[in-house]
């Protein structure tokens, strides 16, 4: 599985829309710096996934993260790919019995499937659209995850060299 965090708030993200002939697009824009982060892995070989909203990037809160991600695959080895955080490397994370770490280089993003995953959940549903509070930023959220079936996830993350590492044809 590959694991990363994304920040989803009330600073809106525009981007290019249409308009009718002679008449300039308007697309809704705020600045207000409110947000939680979402945790999330996601499998690339079957689509499997899971995302843990929590308030802010640190080894407590990936603690908490990867206790929920042991208890949803609780007969599963689980070899979670990570970036280089700080907290995913902490000596005072609790990782649970059946999860096992391994590193992508550090700035290499490109390398992390979920990063597709985090760039489909914000096309599909924060382009263009201011929010009134923070609950609705994560209604949104829920409400995009939750149309995002196994095959969808799979169609964006799955890559060539992970079907070659996993020894599977894809």
């Amino acid at each position: 599985m590959f694991q990363d965090e994304a920040g989803f708030g009330r600073i809106s993200d525009p981007a290019a829309c249409w308009s009718p002939p002679k008449q300039r697009p308007e697309a809704p824009s705020q600045r207000i710096r409110q947000y939680k982060t979402v945790y999330g892995a996601v499998c690339p070989l079957d689509g499997e996934s899971l995302f843990v909203v929590l308030d802010k990037s640190n080894t407590e809160n990936m603690s908490e993260f990867l206790k929920a991600l042991a208890d949803k695959f609780p007969d599963d080895l689980i070899l979670l790919c990570a970036d280089n955080a700080s907290w995913h490397k902490s000596k005072d994370l609790t990782v649970p019995f059946n999860i096992r770490f391994f590193y992508i280089p550090p700035r290499t993003p490109e390398m992390n499937p979920i990063e597709t995953v985090w760039r489909e959940i914000r096309k599909l549903g924060f382009k263009n659209k201011v929010f009134p509070s923070i609950k609705s930023v994560i209604d949104k959220f829920w409400e995009v995850v939750n149309n995002l079936d196994k095959k969808t996830i799979k169609s964006i993350t799955l890559r060539d060299w992970i079907c070659k590492i996993a020894s599977r044809k894809c």
